[in-house]
Formats: C-alpha cells, sequence, structure tokens
C-alpha cells in the first residue's frame, strides 16, 4: 500500500464542473508525472467544500491550504512551488482550511472552522468511492442497527429522543412521524426522500447528494427499516443531472457490498431503492403534490386530512422526509441520541446548513450549530457585505420566507428563536441584501415567481398571486395606489387562510415582512411615478 506525503484534493460540483476541474486535473497529474511525483502526491477528487463563485478549488493537504480559481495554466507553479518546495504560489487566490474549532485558523469566510454532522465526510472523500465511504465511517449506523438487531421500534426512538426536526422548513419531529407512519394500518409502507428543492436561493440538498451520496443512502434504509418500509424513492429535481449520476453510482456500489437490496448483511432486513426525477415544479416540494408526481399524475396538492403517514404513495403508509433532515440520522444512530443533542439548542439540537448569497464576501454552504446569530453566518462565514456596503435587508428561507432588516441581525438562526421575531427558517437560505438593493424589486419577483408556479387548483392561490402580483407591478412602476399595501397583504393573509397547500399559503410571510419592515420604501415606490 503507497504512503502518500500529500494529497491534493479537487472538489467536484457543477460549479467546478463548469469551470474546468477536470482538465485541471488531467494536467496536474501529467505534471506530477512528468517530475516523477506520483508515489508521493495523491490527486483525489472530493465532494463539494461549500464554496461557490471561486471556480476551480485546489486543496492541499497536510498543510491546509485552499486555492481558489485555479486554471490549467497555474498547475506548473503550484506543482513546482507549493508540492515540490513547499511554499505558498505568490500571485494566487488563497486560503487556510481550518479543520475544527481547536486547531488554528481563519476567522473570516467559508474556509473557517464548521462543526459537521450532515457534511462531515462530503469535504474530504471521494463520493463515488464506497470504500473511502466506509473508511471513514459510512454505514455504520445502519451496521450497528443490524448487528444488534435492534427493534424498529427502539431506531423510532432514538430519533425521538434526539429531537431531530424536519430541515424542509415545518420542523416537525422526525421520529414522531416515522411513528405515525409505522402504526399506521396496511402492511405495504414506503420511505420518500424529497430532493427536489426547488426554493430560489437553496442549494443545500444538492451539495450533500454531490458530496455524500451514500449518507442519503444510508439514512433512507435506516428509516425503511424504522418504519416498516421495503421500498424506498428519491424524488430528486431532472435539472440535479450531478446529483443524480452520483446517488445512482452509490445505489449500485450499495447493492454490490450488501448495503441494499435483499438480506442485507444477512440479517433478515430487505431494502430497495430508486431514483424518481421530478419536471421543475415549485409546487412538487409540497409533500402530497410530490406523492402525486411520483404516481405519474400532474403534480397537484392533496386535500389533507387524510395526512401521508396513512394515505401516501399509492394511498399506503408513506413518510416523506428532504435530504438534509435524512442525512442527520446515520450520525445519530452511529454516535447516539445525546451526542446529537449536545449540539445546537434544547428544543432545536444539531447543526443547520445554510446557503448564503446575494451581496456578501464569501457566498457558498456553511454547517454550524442551531442557534447560531444571523450576524454570525453573513459576516462571520459570509465575510460581510461585499465591497464594503451597508446591510439592508436579509430575506431568510427562500421566496416563501420573510425579509428581516438590521435590527434583526442578532437573532439565533432557529425555528423557535425566529418563530419568536416573526421569522422562519425555512429551506435555510440567506439572501444577502446590501443598501442599493430594493425590497420593492425583490418583493415583486416574489410575486412573479409565485403566481408563476401556483398549480391553479385551488382559486384563492389562482387568483390572489395574479392580483399580488398586479399590484406588486403599480407600486414597482411608481402608479399605486392609496391602500395598495393594504389590499395585497389582505390577500396574502386570506390565501394563507384558504389556500389548499402551502404555496398559497406561504406568500403572507414575505409579503408582511416586506410591508411591515421597509415601509417607507413602499411609500416612496408608490409615489414616484405621480410625482412624474
Amino acid at each position: 500500500m503507497s504512503v502518500f506525503r500529500t494529497h491534493v484534493l479537487l472538489p467536484v460540483d457543477v460549479g467546478t464542473a463548469q469551470a474546468g476541474v477536470f482538465e485541471v486535473k488531467r494536467r496536474l497529474e501529467k505534471e506530477l508525472s512528468v517530475r516523477q511525483m506520483l508515489d508521493e502526491v495523491k490527486v483525489l477528487e472530493s465532494g463539494t467544500v461549500g464554496i461557490v463563485g471561486k471556480g476551480v478549488i485546489l486543496a492541499v493537504y497536510p498543510d491546509r491550504m485552499y486555492y481558489f480559481n485555479v486554471r490549467e495554466a497555474d498547475v506548473p507553479r503550484i506543482v513546482d512551488e507549493h508540492l515540490l518546495k513547499g511554499r505558498v504560489v505568490a500571485g494566487l487566490d488563497h486560503a487556510a482550511i481550518a479543520v475544527s474549532p481547536s486547531v488554528p485558523g481563519p476567522k473570516v469566510g467559508l474556509t473557517r472552522a464548521q462543526r459537521r454532522i450532515v457534511l462531515d465526510k462530503a469535504w474530504t472523500v471521494d463520493p463515488e468511492n464506497i470504500d473511502e465511504i466506509i473508511a471513514a465511517g459510512g454505514y455504520r449506523g445502519l451496521e450497528r442497527i443490524l448487528r444488534e438487531a435492534l427493534p424498529p421500534e427502539a431506531v423510532i426512538e432514538e430519533i425521538k429522543k434526539s429531537g431531530l426536526r424536519g430541515r424542509g422548513g415545518a420542523g416537525f419531529p422526525t421520529g414522531m412521524k416515522w411513528e405515525f407512519t409505522r402504526k399506521a394500518a396496511g402492511g405495504e409502507k414506503y420511505i420518500v426522500c424529497n430532493a427536489d428543492e426547488g426554493e430560489p436561493g437553496t442549494f443545500k440538498d444538492r451539495l450533500i447528494l454531490e458530496g455524500d451520496p451514500h449518507r442519503l443512502i444510508e439514512a433512507m434504509a435506516v428509516a425503511g427499516y424504522a418504519i416498516g418500509a421495503g421500498r424506498g424513492f428519491v424524488y430528486i429535481r431532472g435539472e440535479y443531472r450531478l446529483s443524480i449520476d452520483r446517488l445512482q453510482k452509490a445505489i449500485a456500489q450499495a447493492r454490490q457490498y450488501g448495503l441494499l437490496g435483499n438480506n442485507i448483511l444477512e440479517s433478515g432486513f430487505s431494502f430497495e431503492l430508486e431514483i424518481r426525477k421530478g419536471a421543475g415544479a415549485y409546487v412538487c416540494g409540497e409533500e402530497t403534490a410530490l406523492i402525486e408526481s411520483l404516481e405519474g399524475k400532474r403534480g397537484n396538492p392533496r386535500v389533507k386530512p387524510p395526512y401521508p403517514v396513512t394515505h401516501g404513495l399509492w394511498q399506503k403508509p408513506t413518510a416523506v422526509n428532504n435530504v438534509e433532515t435524512l442525512a442527520n440520522v446515520p450520525g445519530i444512530m452511529a454516535n447516539g441520541a445525546d451526542w446529537f443533542r449536545r449540539i445546537g439548542t434544547d428544543k432545536c439540537p444539531g447543526t443547520k446548513v445554510f446557503t448564503v448569497l446575494g451581496h456578501v464576501e464569501y457566498p457558498g454552504l456553511v454547517e454550524t450549530d442551531m442557534g447560531t446569530p444571523l450576524r454570525e453566518i453573513i459576516f462571520g462565514f459570509g465575510g460581510g457585505v461585499k465591497g464594503g456596503r451597508k446591510f439592508k435587508a436579509a430575506l431568510l428561507g427562500g421566496a416563501a420566507g420573510v425579509f428581516v432588516p438590521e435590527k434583526l441581525l442578532d437573532v439565533k438562526m432557529d425555528f423557535e428563536s425566529l418563530k419568536e421575531n416573526k421569522a422562519v427558517l425555512g429551506s435555510g437560505a440567506v439572501l444577502v441584501m446590501d443598501e442599493t438593493a430594493s425590497v420593492v424589486e425583490m418583493l415583486f419577483s416574489i410575486a412573479k415567481f409565485f403566481a408563476h408556479e401556483s398549480c391553479g387548483q385551488c382559486v384563492p392561490c389562482r387568483v390572489g398571486t395574479r392580483q399580488i402580483l398586479d399590484i406588486a407591478w403599480r407600486i414597482r412602476q411608481g402608479h399605486g395606489r392609496a391602500g395598495d399595501a393594504e389590499t395585497m397583504l389582505q390577500l396574502a393573509e386570506t390565501m394563507f387562510k384558504t389556500s389548499l397547500c402551502p404555496l398559497g399559503q406561504s406568500l403572507v410571510m414575505p409579503v408582511r415582512s416586506a410591508l411591515e419592515n421597509f415601509a417607507e420604501e413602499f411609500a416612496l415606490a408608490a409615489g414616484q411615478a405621480g410625482k412624474a
């Protein structure tokens, strides 16, 4: 077995692939071969490091150094200067990597230390190599359950004890959902993963899948064991080509290793997993619309009750969880509920994955403890407002989220704290807006998005989204009328009370928060044309 003095990781995600990561890798291997260094330096692909907009990223270990925006032409210098002579290449964009809070590292930016549960392996292993995944602790939770022959009820109890709540926005206790599904009448049951991720500004699930697809497979097998399901489905956005390819390879590898299929690890437990592609409908993020689409129908929401835990896929009991929620399960089952509860807050244990974007110095993915202040996420991990401009607002949770002003920068990012401040965690998206941004323009874009994505099945949403869009357009153009803001809010509140699904029910959050927190901006915009 070869022992290498240096490992060079090339994170592969959609962004780095488009920037030329594979060309850089080929050039790097060629340069190392010419210098007869292939037996000293190992070149590996890894999952995402969570940094976006920085082109090809190259990480050197054990030196703990990132290079950003690497081009083919930069490779000979990196080999000669860093890999051969051991010194950082002057003139190239670089940063030190912090590996843990106890190890010195950068204090600002996405290379600073993060507590990682969901993404613990995504940054450092080849996501297409099951041997690396297993060596790094993958499938340990499933192995523990089957080796110890834990009763399904004990698995559910462990998840309940952990306090894990759904990371898709609603925050419903995961263990309770599994328990309801297991106790529901009927012999055939299903576990479904919602990997549709249609919320604008949200890409965490995609990067989780690209970085560690085996984690989702393990989680779904555990969930299937717990609720009594022998079959699971991953409903994934069709545009997520790399995620789909890696998940398909991972499923094939898991079957080959006896971690999927019949009689897993000779335990008597059998579980199969299938991928189903979505067609890009935002409404299919709602679990019953997703189920309708899985059944081959138009993705329209169902009337509830009954709920999927009793009448889900093909009217069978079904548990629907999103990618991030499930990605917490292997760690809980391997390390125990008490370990998980020591992280985050009492009512919201664990970590949360945030996507930070907009007018911020370091856009990308952050995994940090539940309850971390918003200021820390934006100014610590995100590096602050881009260009040194003044912070104006942040839209939390995507289009179906809430605009928060500067006075709420110190709010803690967990379900309970945000609820107390009339805000939501939502999908975990944090869109930062500087002083030059227009909340009026942003609300118009959100209204346009909702009007476009409404399935049209129920009147309140079909008509209400269009009326709100018309009012937002008038205000944006400076043709606002007296009472427009009040009418828009009244429409949104009516939709909240009468719409069939969360799409129509959610528009009230951005509308109310924009009008309450930035009332002067809307009043000013509405009066512009009248003065012209």
